[in-house]
This record gives structure tokens, sequence and C-alpha cells, in this order.
């Protein structure tokens, strides 16, 4: 049953004032619902994106969420001038250049939002 259905994600917030700057003017993403609560912002391909409010936000260092992109360094050329820092790793994994790492089936970079949640842009190969 839930394999007929679309899923969105749901990104937790300590400050939904700066998730709002982050998402809407730094990112672009279009606001389609916002309360104290929660913002939903309009993702490609008819998907959404949830910001919620909460008091501890996240412990994880792991990706939270990532973008499929037809061409990454399109992608890190735009997040760039829009003020992102790309996050750079070193060893053991993923090692990145120039904020790049190379996944093996895909290409990724990493960014963080105002809450330390860690997100990405992912190109696939072939």
């Amino acid at each position: 049953m839930l394999s007929d259905h679309p899923v969105f994600p749901i990104l937790l917030s300590t400050d939904m004032a700066a998730s709002r700057t982050f998402y809407h003017d730094i990112l672009g993403l279009e606001i389609l619902a916002e309360d104290e609560e929660r913002i939903v912002l309009r993702c490609g391909g008819g998907t959404q994106l949830a910001i919620t409010r909460s008091t501890v936000g996240t412990a994880d260092t792991q990706t939270q969420m990532a973008w499929r992109v037809p061409d990454l360094q399109a992608a890190l050329v735009d997040l760039r001038a829009r003020g992102v820092r790309i996050e750079e790793y070193q060893a053991p994994d993923p090692v990145t250049v120039d904020g790049v790492a190379d996944m093996g089936h895909s290409w990724a970079a990493w960014f963080v939002d105002p809450s330390r949640n860690v997100l990405s842009v992912v190109q696939p190969k072939g």
C-alpha cells in the first residue's frame, strides 16, 4: 500500500525564522503553508519539504535529505552564489575535492542548514 503514495521529508528546526530565511530566501523554495510550528515548501517533481519546530533539533551528522540534480557543478555554483557553504570532508569517507565526493554510483556534495540538518545534492552517474 505505501509503495503507491508519495513521501516528503520532515526536518527539525530550533529556529523557525532562520529556517524560513535559509529555505525560502537563500535556497529559493516556495512556501506553500506556514504557521508557528511548521513551514511547508515546494520542491521539484511535485514534492514537498516540511520544516517543523523542535526544542532539541537533531543530533545526527548524517545526511537527512538530498536533492537529485542533473548537473552537480551547476548546483554548486548556484548554491555558492546564494551564500551557502559547501562542506569539505576528509578520510575515511567520504573524501571531497572542492566539495564533491565520488560515491561510486553518484557524485555528491553536502551543506548544513541553520538547525544543523545535513543536506545534500546528488548527481547520479550514467
